[in-house]
């Protein structure tokens, strides 16, 4: 009889099917190259790009960054999550197996229903010692496929943690890029305050002495204004920039350390790649496809359901009155047990569950060629922008040169009485205006190679990983179960 029950359980295990369908990536409509693509892109997807700033303090941040920010180490935390998620799913597919260990001490009434035996006193113990096990033979798949959506899961938060450190990083050396932009626009807009109150005090000086009508000291005075006015604003930015960097650095709000300043920062090389390298390369489309790997499985578990459960249980162990005798002979207890639950009318719940399933799957992956559009999209963007923003600021440092000479030939023919002041106050201001944008676009340009390289993806987001100091699960945690 015994030899009958393995050999069924054998024939079973050999005959197991996992039902649903097995993951297959779906067709990706992928562009041969990029549209915007620089002639001097280089493979450089794969070293610390931040670190060719060349900016020491630059490099700190991101250190630091790396180490406290608190969306990294939730990002973390969730990792360990889905780990325990994955352990305890996978366990179901092992006997699970318990002991235990009764002691009872009862007594039973001698007017009862039930006659006390001869020799056996109405006060007595009962002990008893035993192991249990029990085990659902997965002859459907239904726990395979459940671990490989929970296995799916776990791989979708690790490259969800790497994703964070991808955006982390961009994200700081973005503040630190906006950061110095604002100081030099600091810079600009006092420098041009302090000119402006020079002469100010000169046409006060020329109206007191009768030289010079009042209209031209108040046009002075507006325009002193008018550059005073935008210090405290620039500040406010200023401020509420370094704020938002310290909270990157996992810091209260705080002042920011400063380093080169930003026409002394190196341009770091323009990255190259194909389209489809952003497939292996991006951590959040590794996720994405991850999420329609488990969506996918979870399709198999809910069909499983509409076939028979099949769970065997056993008992050994050992009963009696007497400790002394507890692991004796005739003491010892066992049983075993199969059981088949077969579902046969559920009012249409399984196939909900199903149906459910397979909505998540199109969902999943829907959003999966979605995030992949995005991808190019963003490529694409930041090439633009960087090869753009390139052009337009040579066009500007010329017109900031123009605008120079312009204001100092107005000022000069104005002394020699040609003009009036108006035209020379034209002139400082459009250069007041052109030096701010000069240095905007300055800024932009360096936040472009920035999104660029964050929107490439590459080796990079694995070295910064290292970096952040938190260990990734370890991969005999996520083979593939049995």
């Amino acid at each position: 009889m015994r030899a009958h029950s393995i050999l069924a359980i054998a024939t079973l295990m050999v005959c197991a099917c996992a039902l649903g369908p097995d993951y297959e990536r779906p067709p990706i409509d992928t562009p041969q190259a990029f549209r915007f693509e620089s002639g001097e892109a280089k493979d450089v997807a794969n070293t610390l790009w931040w670190e060719e700033f060349h900016d020491p303090v630059l490099n700190e941040l991101v250190a630091t960054a790396l180490a406290e920010n608190k969306d990294v180490r939730i990002a973390a935390a969730r990792v360990d999550q889905f780990i325990g998620q994955f352990a305890t799913t996978r366990a179901q597919l092992f006997p699970q197996v318990g002991a235990s260990f009764d002691a009872q001490r009862q007594r039973i009434s001698r007017a009862g229903a039930t006659p006390v035996p001869q020799g056996i006193g109405p006060e007595f113990s009962t002990l008893t010692a035993a192991l249990s096990a029990s085990w659902e033979i997965d002859v459907f798949g239904k726990l395979r496929r459940q671990t490989e959506a929970a296995r799916a899961n776990l791989l979708a938060s690790e490259e969800g943690r790497r994703a964070t450190i991808l955006t982390l990083v961009a994200s700081v050396a973005t503040a630190y890029v906006n950061l110095r932009d604002l100081d030099r626009q600091l810079e600009i807009a006092k420098a041009t305050t302090a000119s402006r109150a020079d002469s100010l005090k000169v046409f006060t000086q020329r109206y007191e002495g009768g030289t010079v009508a009042l209209m031209e000291v108040a046009q002075n005075q507006s325009e002193y204004e008018a550059a005073l006015a935008t210090i405290p604003q620039i500040e406010a930015q200023i401020a509420q920039q370094e704020d938002a960097l310290s909270v990157l650095l996992g810091r209260n709000p705080g002042p920011i350390l400063r380093g080169r300043d930003l026409g002394q920062l190196e341009l770091p090389a323009v990255p190259a790649g194909l389209p489809s390298s952003l497939l292996q390369r991006r951590p959040d489309l590794l996720q994405a496809e991850q999420n329609l790997v488990a969506a996918n499985a979870l399709i198999g578990a809910a069909r499983a359901l509409y076939f028979p459960s099949i769970s065997l249980t056993g008992l050994f162990g050992t009963s009696s009155r007497e400790f002394s005798t507890l692991f004796t002979g005739p003491s010892r207890i066992w049983t075993y047990a199969g059981s088949v639950a077969q579902p046969i009318f559920t009012a249409g719940s399984i196939r909900g569950q199903v149906q459910q399933a397979q909505a998540q799957q199109q969902q999943a992956l829907v959003q999966y060629q979605k995030a992949i559009q995005v991808a190019f999209q963003e490529v694409e963007d930041a090439l633009v922008t960087a090869q753009k923003s390139r052009e337009q600021l040579v066009v500007q440092g010329r017109q900031v040169d123009a605008l120079r000479s312009y204001s100092h030939f107005a000022r000069l023919r104005y002394e020699a009485g040609y003009t009036s002041y108006i035209e020379v106050l034209d002139a400082e201001r459009s250069l007041f205006n052109a030096e701010l944008g000069y240095t905007q676009t300055q800024g932009l340009v360096f936040t472009a190679i920035v999104n660029l390289y964050k929107a490439m993806g590459g080796g990079w987001v694995v070295e910064a990983d290292r970096m952040s100091g938190v260990a990734a699960p370890p991969k005999s945690t996520m083979e593939s179960s049995p």
